[in-house]
């Protein structure tokens, strides 16, 4: 078997077979097959795509490329919960202390900040002295005795997966739905998910802007998650507007704390009771949504929620002072509420527009090796379909530095569109 005649049957629009999949993967870790014929087999996929199968098989060489963490030692059953990423999504801070604190594990491995797209990791390094790098043994010891873990992938999971991503990113193949399926599901069969939910997003603040494009790669992982054995949810929610109000590091840990107290904005909250409610029917805690929902609600109204995100971060080193006391989060230097220009409705909010000015802030980062500041970012007052009068609060910046908030200012500006017309507002989810 030879690595260019498997790359020559895709390019011709054939099926590989498992054995071709796993030989090429193999020698791909193992440096037997070149970086630039990886390259040339991700574009034979771009092009020509996969049948759910030969995905499969991909996810799964890669899963295995790898350590593959067990945890049915610690769990009755290892629920493991991923969102494709946007703008203003903090949504594991919040659910994973919800759905914890109604009895469920689950223990977590995020990623940073990339682009437009904010990182777990990087809100919660935002708290003093949080760590991000667990061991496998702190990772379990800490699921099995607090019930809850969110921590950096610190093991040596698909291999495969970073050494093919690191290509795709230079090669212009990173908008292929086989090789986004298999990358986000091999990591979470490597990190020993049984039951998976995934938070497709779509629009103008999502890596998948059509619903259409939204819908068939939830479809093909969860086609996927079914041929490997794992019970695999999908839901589709909009990402056409920041979710919440805060944009930025340590402005959404803030946000995601006022929520688990029971305030918060009124769609991040929805939102998360939406994806609890799943999670617990998922993880067999509820039977159905409306029990699961009833649940969520309970363990915010009750407290609960938000001492086990205290325990969550005293577990992992951080201050957890600072989620007594909020304000003790460090401050930015300039803060700047800047008002509406006119009166009408708010027909749009571009997300995407949104999330490159607070990578311009410092919020965020271009290349891997940027620094960020938790400090920087927005509050956006308003959602589309919202009246507004000229002078009104339009958005804050929370800024360190002028001439960026200048920058910053205009993009955000620009990013909001007015019209004379009702609008109507935007779902949270698609069916």
């Amino acid at each position: 078997m030879r690595a260019v005649d498997i790359i020559i049957r895709k390019r011709d629009k054939g099926e590989l077979t498992q054995g071709e999949i796993e030989f090429f993967i193999k020698g791909f870790v193992s440096g037997d097959v070149a970086d630039y014929q990886a390259s040339a087999f991700a574009m034979a996929v771009l092009l020509n795509g996969m049948v759910p199968r030969e995905t499969t098989d991909l996810t799964l060489a890669m899963a295995h490329s790898g350590q593959m963490l067990d945890l049915s030692d610690v769990v009755d059953l290892a629920v493991d919960k991923h969102s494709s990423g946007g703008v203003g999504d903090k949504t594991s801070l919040a659910v994973l202390p919800i759905v914890a604190a109604c009895g469920l594990p689950v223990g977590k491995m995020s990623g940073r900040g990339l682009g437009f797209s904010g990182g777990t990791l990087d809100k919660l390094e935002s708290i003093p002295g949080y760590r991000v790098d667990l061991t496998t043994d702190e990772f379990k010891k800490q699921l099995k005795d607090k019930g809850i873990v969110l921590t950096g992938q610190s093991l040596d999971l698909a291999p495969a997966d970073g050494k093919l991503y690191a290509l795709r990113d230079v090669t212009g193949t990173v908008q292929s739905i086989p090789l986004i399926a298999s990358s986000i599901m091999c990591k979470k069969l490597a990190a020993g998910a049984q039951a998976i939910l995934l938070d497709v997003k779509t629009g103008l603040g999502a890596f998948m802007e059509t619903l259409d494009e939204a819908r068939q790669l939830a479809n093909l992982m969860v086609d996927i998650g079914k041929l490997a054995g794992r019970e695999v949810v999908a839901l589709l929610s909009d990402m056409n507007q920041p979710l919440g109000n805060a944009v930025g590091n340590s402005l959404e840990v803030l946000e995601a704390i006022e929520t688990l107290r029971g305030a918060g904005p009124q769609d991040f909250r929805e939102h998360c009771l939406h994806v609890s409610a799943h999670l617990l029917v998922l993880g067999k805690r509820a039977q159905d949504l409306a029990e699961g929902r009833a649940m969520a609600e309970k363990s915010i109204a009750d407290g609960s929620a938000f001492e086990k995100f205290r325990v969550l971060v005293q577990a992992q080193g951080g201050d957890v002072s600072y989620v007594d006391d909020p304000s003790k989060f460090p401050r930015a230097e300039y803060v700047e509420v800047v008002e509406s220009p006119r009166n009408g409705y708010l027909a749009q909010i571009q997300a995407r527009s949104v999330g490159e000015a607070a990578v311009t802030l410092g919020a965020g980062r271009a290349q891997k090796s940027d620094p960020i500041d938790h400090a920087v970012g927005f509050v956006i007052h308003h959602k589309v379909g919202d009246k507004l009068e000229k002078g009104e609060p339009l958005f804050t910046i929370h800024a360190n530095d002028e001439s960026k908030l200048v920058e910053a200012r205009e993009a955000v500006l620009a990013a909001h569109s007015f019209t004379s017309e009702k609008v109507t507002p935007l779902p949270l989810f698609y069916n």
